[in-house]
């Protein structure tokens, strides 16, 4: 078993950058084993045996941290499929299976908590209620052994600041990571969260009350979070975090429940989002652009896969376990310069092949 695991403040406060890799919930979508719509991490306590495989399979991939499969695992998720008494079981199968991988591979274990689909600013009574949620969630990562929470998803600056103070609250001491999901908002002329408060008064309050690493995830692809992390960047001094959807937003569609198949002008949300996915050298011109910017929590969101993670980690310079099957065109058939290649594919009659 590795040796004590140095931690993710420490990390970066030594400048390295960590890679979450996420994406959960539409990996097993895809796969057949989660229900598109409700979202609910079911797949945790019906094939667990999936859920560790693909912590794994992300370890392989470069993730510095196996990020507990709990997201949408709360109240709000688990009472519109009526399995409320599964939530604990959800909640702590997800979060053992994933210390046991980072003990096995000297990785760090992240808690996850996330937007409570609930929240209403100005309304004590649903205040009270979805910290609770958060509450339950936070003492489970925290007994099951987490280094540290992620909190993400919040397109209310109420609900971030929320979650920010539940695991201030509850975490017994654990770094905390708050990422938002920046829509359309604007107040006067400004990005906005949906509760009305400017980008960069947003981040200011938020490091003020004690958030170890800032930024964003999920909702915008790269090409419309990075403008949003320069903005960021400008306004504090905490870390800053960009893990984005790997889908091609544009101006027009920032997020990807806006995007539109340029084809028939149809929503693509959620069964067409194929249409739109970045490409792999879309996500290595992300990780150098989050490297020109000196952002030092980076990773992929909803979308992901652990191609793109070993393309971001590449690009950050790195070899990892998965990086033994990285492309090598050099032993293409059609493409290839190896001398034990076949010319013909090549030269001469082959080159209808490649015209």
């Amino acid at each position: 078993m590795p040796g004590k695991v140095k931690g993710l403040m420490d990390r970066l406060r030594d400048g390295e950058t960590v890679v979450i890799a996420e994406g959960y919930l539409f990996v097993f979508e895809r796969r057949g084993y989660l229900k598109a719509g409700a979202f609910v991490p079911e797949v945790v306590v019906e094939y667990p045996h999936l859920v560790r495989q693909q912590y794994e399979e992300f370890y392989r991939a470069g993730s510095d941290v196996v990020l507990a499969f709990t997201y949408y695992a709360h109240r709000e998720k688990v009472s519109l499929i009526e399995r409320e008494s599964d939530i604990e079981k959800m909640n702590r199968t997800a979060l053992r299976m994933a210390r046991e991988v980072a003990d096995q591979t000297g990785s760090l274990m992240a808690g996850n908590i996330c937007n409570s689909n609930i929240y209403e600013p100005n309304n004590p009574d649903i205040s009270a209620k979805v910290k609770d949620m958060f509450k339950e969630q936070i003492e489970w990562a925290v007994e099951e052994g987490a280094d540290f929470i992620l909190a993400e998803t919040f397109s209310d600056f109420g609900e971030a600041l929320l979650a920010l103070e539940a695991v201030k609250e509850y975490g017994k001491g654990l770094p905390v990571i708050v990422n938002l999901a920046w829509h359309k908002n604007e107040v006067n002329g400004r990005p906005a969260t949906i509760d009305g408060v400017e980008i960069c008064e947003t981040f200011k309050r938020l490091e003020a009350a004690g958030a170890d690493v800032l930024g964003l995830n999920c909702a915008r692809g790269p090409a419309t979070m990075l403008p949003l992390m320069e903005e960021i960047q400008k306004c504090i001094k905490t870390p800053l975090a960009a893990i984005p959807v790997p889908y091609r937003t544009t101006k027009a569609e920032p997020n990807f429940q806006s995007l539109t198949d340029p084809l028939s002008g149809v929503r693509l949300f959620h069964n067409d989002l194929d249409a739109a996915m970045c490409s792999r050298s879309d996500i290595k011109e992300f990780g150098k652009r989050c490297m020109e910017l000196g952002i030092q929590v980076v990773g992929i969101c909803c979308g992901n896969d652990s191609h793109y993670t070993r393309t971001l980690c590449e690009t950050l310079g790195r070899e990892v376990p998965a990086s033994r099957y990285s492309t090598d065109m050099s032993k293409h058939y059609l493409f290839g310069t190896n001398d034990k290649l076949s010319k013909r594919f090549i030269s001469g009659e082959g080159k209808q092949y490649t015209t």
